[in-house]
Formats: C-alpha cells, sequence, structure tokens
C-alpha cells in the first residue's frame, strides 16, 4: 500500500536531516537544503501546533543553557505567505521560546518546503513520540488532524504508532466541558477518570467529586452507572462516508479531471474536494477542464 501521509519517510529521516550541528547542509530529493541562521522576527508559531502549554521551569532549564552553549539543535520551519511573518514553526517551538528569553536575535532552522497537513503531521509525531503533550491537548490534536487532512482513526494510529482504541477514546475527551478539561490538564483527575465520566450528563459535577474523594477508576465507573447519561451521544465518528467509498470517489474525480484529489468530510456532511498540481501548467491545464466541464 502506497504511503499516505506526505511526509514520507518520517519524522527520524528529518532530524537526520537536522542533526545537532548548526553548521550543516544535507541533501534532500533534487535541492540542498542549508541550515541557516533565521531572525527570530521572521519566525511566528504554527497554529496547528498540539502542544499549547509550556511550562516556566522547562523554559528556564532550557533558556539557561542556550544561554551557555547556544542552540544546539536547528529548528524546522516552512515559508509562508500572507502572515505577519515569513517562516512558520513545524518543529522546536520549544527551542524557539527559549531563545527569545535567552535574548537571541536569531536561530539555526532547517527551512523546507511542507505543507499546512505535513506540518500537522511532523507536530503531532514529534510532541507524541517526546510525550510532550497532557491528554487534553493531545485529544484536542488527534481530532484537529482528522478533521483538517480527512483521516481515519487507522490513518492515525500508522502515523503515529498507537492502536485505534487508544486515539478513540482519548478524542472522546475533547467532547468534555472546558473546566473538567482543565482539571485533567492540571492533573486533579487523571485521563482515566475524564474517559469514564465522558458520555454521563453532568460531567463537571462528577469530577469535582472525583477531586474531592479521590475516587478511584472504579469507583468512578460505577458513579456514572448510577448518573444520568446524556440524552443525545457525541462519540465521535471520523466520517460519515468509509475509507473504501472516498477512494472510490477520489478516483473517479481524478480520472475524470487527470489530476490528484483528495475528499475530506466533516461532520455534518460538508467537506472540501480538492486538486492537487505539480506544476503551473498543470494548474491551467485542470482550470480549463473544471471551467469547460458543463460547457
Amino acid at each position: 500500500m502506497a504511503n499516505k501521509f506526505g511526509m514520507g519517510r518520517g519524522l527520524a529521516d528529518i532530524q537526520s536531516e537536522m542533526g545537532k550541528i548548526p553548521d550543516i547542509s544535507v541533501l534532500t530529493g533534487a535541492g540542498r537544503v542549508v541550515v541557516k541562521q533565521i531572525p527570530l522576527a521572521q519566525i511566528g508559531a504554527n497554529p496547528d501546533q498540539p502542544r499549547k502549554t509550556f511550562t516556566e521551569s522547562e523554559l528556564a532549564d532550557l533558556t539557561a543553557s542556550i544561554r551557555e552553549r547556544g542552540v544546539l539543535q536547528p529548528i524546522l520551519l516552512r515559508a509562508v505567505t500572507g502572515r505577519p511573518y515569513m517562516y512558520e514553526i513545524v518543529a522546536g517551538e520549544r527551542r524557539y521560546r527559549a531563545s527569545k528569553l535567552a535574548g537571541l536575535t536569531e536561530i539555526p532552522a532547517l527551512v523546507k518546503q511542507i505543507t499546512p497537513e505535513n506540518a500537522m503531521e511532523i507536530a503531532l509525531i514529534e510532541n507524541v513520540q517526546r510525550e510532550n503533550l497532557n491528554p487534553v491537548e493531545e485529544s484536542a490534536a488527534y481530532k484537529n488532524i482528522m478533521e483538517k487532512c480527512g483521516y481515519e482513526l487507522a490513518d492515525v494510529a500508522r502515523l503515529i504508532g498507537k492502536s485505534e482504541s487508544y486515539i478513540r477514546n482519548l478524542i472522546r475527551l475533547d467532547d468534555l466541558p472546558a473546566d473538567v478539561k482543565q482539571m485533567v490538564a492540571r492533573g486533579d483527575i487523571s485521563a482515566s477518570h475524564a474517559r469514564t465520566i465522558a458520555v454521563a450528563e453532568n460531567p463537571t459535577e462528577l469530577a469535582r467529586a472525583i477531586a474531592e474523594k479521590h475516587l478511584s477508576v472504579a469507583d468512578t465507573e460505577k458513579m456514572v452507572r448510577a448518573a444520568p447519561r446524556r440524552a443525545a451521544s457525541r462519540a465521535h465518528t471520523s466520517k460519515t462516508i468509509d475509507a473504501a467509498t472516498v477512494r472510490e470517489i477520489e478516483a473517479k474525480i481524478s480520472n475524470a479531471f487527470g489530476a490528484p484529489v483528495k475528499l475530506r468530510e466533516k461532520r455534518g456532511g460538508a467537506g472540501q474536494i480538492i486538486f492537487e498540481f505539480a506544476t503551473r501548467t498543470q494548474m491551467n491545464e485542470l482550470v480549463d477542464k473544471l471551467v469547460n466541464s458543463n460547457a
């Protein structure tokens, strides 16, 4: 089966390319990519970065290290347009933040042509592999990449190396009220507790009881069985169209217009049909076919 993911060889190869020494250049595909010193003022954070919290203590330690030794591993950037900055972080936001705190004006970076979807893949893998995410961030990241990239549970499972059941259960946390999510992020209740109360009508009340009484997961399950359930289940469904049908539709459109196609369906039946092209000439040919298809 062909690799569905645009990042191809995976994060390990990109990390190998980036290396640990700033003054390196690497050969990727047909073009030579050089690690450069990029002004921090020209760099912005990735809005789809899975990790939302950076503790002062860990940034303080890294800041001290950077002041003493500099940034030993380049960050990964992609060029962007239409933003107040020239480059967007794909991997290495913690190094970027610590460099700013250390008073640096520039940072070693590897700039690559990376699509938004591939950037999401890389950022997710980097954070999951390093266990940088709390359960709420991890849950939101899985849901985000499924909705924006049109992935199934099986796709995400292959991408990060975890089981479909693990991802399915964790995504349930995204349905919880904001105050309960904050309790999970702080460690007041565990992710297992949170998954258990996600089906209840009153998760906030149950979460407070868990924290106050130090209830076990088993005790929580008993409490949930006795509590009212939500009238309408909001259990996560990745798509209303199954994967085989999606591939069939994509192939039919692709054959008709002679261009790769991606179908992305969201909840409620909305979605996108995305055409891909490699050159400006192919783009013009595709536009002509689309415009003239009903002529």
